[in-house]
């Protein structure tokens, strides 16, 4: 575990201190042990104080020598400027002021959000997208000697891309087909950060913001094929119902019988209410002989008295 952690620059790769756990506890082990030794000698003073200070040397020197890197960090080691190769995971040694680590560099997937704002589509809408990158290093090497600040790197080359993407686009394929943006979004990063050592993962388009008054233009617009969807639909049952009208027409046509039942039914049907008033036209009251089922049902009753 580091004593201490700086971050620098926009990319945020770590430089650690050269001290930690290790070194510390290597360090109390050399001085306290050459201290044991200076004050059980039979010697002067000064060969005494001399040798604890000579200890603090030799343990200040060691605690420089050692460093600890955790599982998913690689270090970055220069030896008097030339590349010198990786350390890590876990406990290494370097050279005090012969080697130098420039870099800790992070090996597990990242995410790093960008965003294009008042982008042109290929149909001239601006427009405003939000993205997120998943990425990775898998060549430390080129990751720390080909490029500045591979993070800042990555950020700006997502951006660049996305706006080509935008600019090669409609926008109604962005706006229906983000799964086939997202795999060209991810070739074209890819393509742009290969030769830094960076392997891109996955992109992925969170949101797609346009302007309000295209907005409220395609919500009247869908509103309005909803509606001509829903009378279409209307007139077709309009259609279906006057089909069967006329199926019933036709066997009402050739039995009277079952047209005069249909009647008495729909008659039925309308008086089951007690609150309900009917005005039946004499007509169909005689063509279906209601008058004397009526009076008869009356005289029954006792509504009417018999003649």
């Amino acid at each position: 575990m580091e004593a201490q952690d700086a971050v620098a620059g926009f990319g945020g790769q770590r430089q650690k201190v050269g001290l930690n756990v290790v070194g510390l506890a290597l360090f109390a082990v050399v001085v306290g042990s050459l201290s044991l030794v200076a004050w059980t000698l039979p010697a002067s003073l000064t060969i005494r104080v001399a040798t604890v200070i000579a200890g603090c040397i030799v343990g200040f020197v060691l605690t420089l020598c050692v460093r600890l890197a955790n599982q998913w960090e690689r270090a970055v080691v220069l030896r008097l400027g030339k590349y010198a190769g990786l350390k890590g995971p876990g406990l290494f040694w370097i050279i005090p002021f012969v080697d130098r680590v420039i870099m800790w560099l992070d090996s597990r997937v990242r995410a790093t959000g960008f965003a294009a704002e008042k982008t042109l589509t290929a149909d001239t809408v601006p427009v405003n997208v939000d993205a997120v990158l998943f990425w990775t290093v898998t060549d430390a090497e080129k990751a720390a000697l080909r490029v500045e600040d591979y993070r800042e790197a990555v950020a700006w080359a997502a951006q660049t891309a996305l706006r080509d993407i935008i600019g090669k686009t409609d926008l109604a394929r962005m706006l229906v087909g983000r799964e086939s943006i997202d795999v060209a979004l991810q070739e074209l990063i890819d393509t742009r950060t290969h030769d830094w050592g960076i392997s891109v993962i996955s992109v992925e388009i969170r949101d797609v913001v346009i302007p309000p008054a295209l907005e409220d233009a395609m919500s009247r617009q869908a509103q309005a094929e909803r509606e001509k969807l829903a009378r279409g639909i209307l007139a077709d049952a309009e259609v279906e119902i006057s089909q069967k009208f006329c199926q019933a027409a036709g066997q009402y046509d050739s039995n009277q019988i079952a047209l005069q039942l249909r009647s008495m039914n729909l008659l039925y049907e309308g008086m089951k209410e007690k609150t309900t008033l009917m005005v039946v036209p004499s007509g169909l009251m005689d063509s279906m002989s209601l008058g004397a089922y009526a009076g008869l049902a009356a005289m029954a009753k006792g509504h009417v008295a018999p003649v």
